[in-house]
């Protein structure tokens, strides 16, 4: 690797980390959850579609402002592959055009390191903060994350259940914020040398969570770094630890997965021997080179990779999440639509071919006909509790060969049942 002057290493803007703790909001709206697992109705709304968007530079009114961000897609794009989601936010006094770029380590630093690697798995965005960073003054700019998800799912295949984010100093206060208030929306978040400067709305759900800090932190202590990660050993279940951390001059560095941790939603903690960098060499240095940049990617990947266990229903027409009507556990109790909310009514597992709600499994009575109501039952076995996830969206009965279908309007309270298969969008479910 060239040596290079410090001036020239882009991370090292400073920041006056008082003003940033005391930045921040912890207004935010509720999130969608994730879905269970890759597949057909982990596809998003884009999957199929003709592109719109392009790579480069680009606007979006979000919070009725004007905000700025970069995309890039993969190589020969395919509409027909569902690619992983990988928001980059940038430092104080960064951009979007820096973590885009990747500076003057080029490509091979874009977004952290993890264009590189992905090897055009994936799809990036890196939005531009106001003012250089990340106040994400009344909820803002978790805002305008939802409102890039909506824009960029609705015009291109992203697999919905492989959303991330990544960020550096100001931009790791981001990502943390996002942990906070968009837990089940993101699969994993890592946050390098990171603070709460962002906020942190909510805070009380589990997400897969690896937090990089250098010992000898001058501009964030890491022991802000280690406040941010023992939220995520809490909300995760985690054994809590102090794990090993390398000692000053030693060049090394050590990377702790916490045990415990619930199925899915592991905790890493990599502490380094170093400052405020993203890119740290054990060698001496900082630059593209780094050991972070792959082991964040193993982590969004790889054997720690979390697989989220609940997900909800999205109908098509419209708009609106499959519901057990009034949270009632009890056996019969029916099925609508309703607005989509994060209540343990609208969240779904599945096992096998059997669908799964308030502990109960979605059922459809025995020699149902067309226009026979959805409910839900005590979990048999049985074929009327067992249905297909068909690849143009529908969700079949196994028993009857009827499709789950919204019945008269698409308002709060739509019934649902099951009718002969079809085409239309009252039929289409989507993961949300």
């Amino acid at each position: 690797m060239r040596k290079r002057a410090r001036p020239r290493r882009w991370w090292w803007t400073p920041i006056v980390t008082a003003a940033l703790v005391l930045a921040g909001s912890t207004a935010a709206a509720a999130a969608p959850a994730p879905p269970a697992d890759p597949g057909t109705l982990a596809a998003s709304a884009g999957c199929g579609k003709s592109p719109t968007l392009r790579s480069g530079p680009q606007t979006i009114q979000s919070s009725g402002k004007t905000r700025n961000f970069i995309l890039r897609l993969p190589d020969n794009y395919s509409n027909t592959r569902q690619y992983r989601l990988i928001f980059g936010y940038h430092w104080r006094g960064g951009t979007a055009n820096d973590v885009d770029s990747g500076g003057t380590d080029g490509y091979n630093w874009s977004y952290y390191g993890q264009r590189r690697l992905a090897e055009n798995s994936a799809i990036f965005v890196a939005p531009q903060g106001f003012g250089n960073g990340w106040a994400n003054s009344g909820g803002e700019d978790v805002t305008l994350t939802d409102d890039l998800i909506k824009l960029i799912e609705n015009d291109l295949c992203v697999d919905t259940a492989q959303r991330f984010a990544l960020g550096f100093s100001y931009g790791g206060g981001m990502s943390y914020a996002i942990a906070c208030a968009r837990a089940p929306m993101f699969r994993a978040v890592a946050v390098y040398s990171g603070a709460q400067l962002s906020g942190c709305a909510g805070g009380t759900q589990p997400i897969a969570y690896m937090g990089i800090h250098g010992v000898s932190d001058s501009v964030l202590n890491i022991s802000l770094g280690r406040g941010l990660r023992d939220t995520f050993v809490r909300n995760n279940g985690c054994t809590p630890q102090s794990p090993r951390e390398p000692a000053a001059g030693s060049r090394t560095h050590i990377i702790t997965t916490y045990s415990g941790c619930r199925a899915g939603y592991p905790v890493v903690w990599a502490a380094f021997d170093g400052g405020h960098t993203p890119g740290p060499i054990d060698s001496g240095g900082d630059g593209w080179r780094t050991w972070t940049s792959a082991e964040v990617w193993k982590f969004f990947t790889g054997g720690t990779t979390p697989t989220p266990t609940t997900f909800r229903l999205r109908g098509e027409s419209a708009g609106r999440c499959l519901d057990v009507n009034g949270a009632n556990s009890a056996n019969g109790s029916q099925m609508i639509v309703w607005d989509c909310h994060t209540g343990a009514n609208q969240q779904f597992s599945q096992n096998n071919q059997a669908l799964q709600v308030l502990g109960k499994c979605l059922d459809v009575p025995t020699n149902a006909t067309s226009g026979t109501r959805v409910q839900i039952w005590d979990c048999h076995g049985g074929a009327n509790q067992q249905w297909n996830v068909n690849t143009n969206g529908t969700i079949s009965a196994v028993q009857s060969g009827l499709c789950l279908e919204v019945a008269g309007g698409t308002g709060n309270g739509s019934v649902v049942n099951v009718a002969t298969c079809g085409t239309g969008a009252n039929q289409r479910w989507a993961k949300a």
